[in-house]
């Protein structure tokens, strides 16, 4: 079933103090404020290195015949629905990863001049999976893998709950559909995760995911995304920190036969 946002002024501000929305509370008032953002707003928040510019997806606009994507690559041009989450999610991620959104368009642009406008690719799906969906976790305990690659999420979210929050496995979203979701406190989350392990020096994961993507190295396969049940993560639901949702929440399923996992990156 398609998932309908609440409306604006409906919803509990409790859930923009909550994750994963408590992390993007900059600006706060297009998220709590009375009105929404408009486009001139959206695109006076851009920095220096972001040329691409947000645009109001009316019928005009879709009457150039053009694919979203190509016109982004072409004209430089996001087409934004006014008045509405799910795009003004997309905007607010664009303006905090803009090399990594910058880095998919190039790509999905690239499999549509071998695809046409009609058939996907495997990339594709890839690619919009994470756009929808994503998140980039960096794990510092390698242990955890094994947790993970078993789907042991009592291990994973409840004994091993102290590493969510003490840094050894940190999670950065990137899905802008999942921000949308999180303004229905008790839905579900789960994330289509990439994971690094972390190196001496650290990295940024955005980054060199943004470099893996441009090259053609990363997201050549929706398979290289494991699933990552967000609602497990201490304060990402309001009935995690009870053991019995690590027993049997509807959002924890267990791995297919046959299912693999990549190897991490690594920073």
């Amino acid at each position: 079933m398609r998932y309908v946002a609440p409306a604006r002024g409906s919803i509990d501000p409790a859930a923009f103090m909550r994750l994963p929305l408590a992390d993007w509370q900059a600006p706060a008032e297009w998220l709590l404020g009375e009105h929404w953002p408009s486009i001139a707003v959206l695109n006076a928040a851009r920095s220096d290195v972001m040329h691409e510019r947000f645009v109001a997806q009316t019928p005009s606009l879709l009457h150039d015949g053009q694919h979203y994507e190509q016109r982004i690559a072409t004209h430089g041009e996001i087409a934004t629905r006014e008045s509405n989450w799910h795009d003004l999610f997309n905007a607010v991620i664009w303006l905090r990863h803009t090399a990594l959104k910058r880095a998919l368009n190039a790509q999905q642009v690239a499999e549509i001049a071998d695809m046409g406008t009609k058939l996907r690719s495997r990339p594709q799906y890839a690619m919009t999976h994470f756009d929808e969906a994503g998140v980039i976790v960096v794990l510092r305990d390698p242990r955890l893998l094994d947790l993970w690659d078993a789907h042991d999420w009592h291990g994973l979210f409840w004994r091993e709950r102290a590493a969510w929050l003490d840094g050894r496995a940190a999670v950065e979203v990137f899905g802008h559909a999942l921000l949308e979701h999180a303004l229905t406190p008790d839905k579900l989350l789960v994330g289509k995760a990439l994971v690094f392990l972390a190196g001496a020096d650290g990295g940024d994961a955005a980054a060199v995911c943004a470099d893996a993507i441009a090259a053609g190295q990363l997201l050549r396969d929706p398979l290289e995304l494991r699933p990552l049940p967000l609602s497990g993560l201490p304060g990402w639901h309001p009935d995690n920190g009870n053991e019995a949702f690590h027993l049997s929440t509807a959002c924890y399923q267990p791995r297919r036969a046959g299912r693999e996992y990549p190897q991490p990156g690594s920073l």
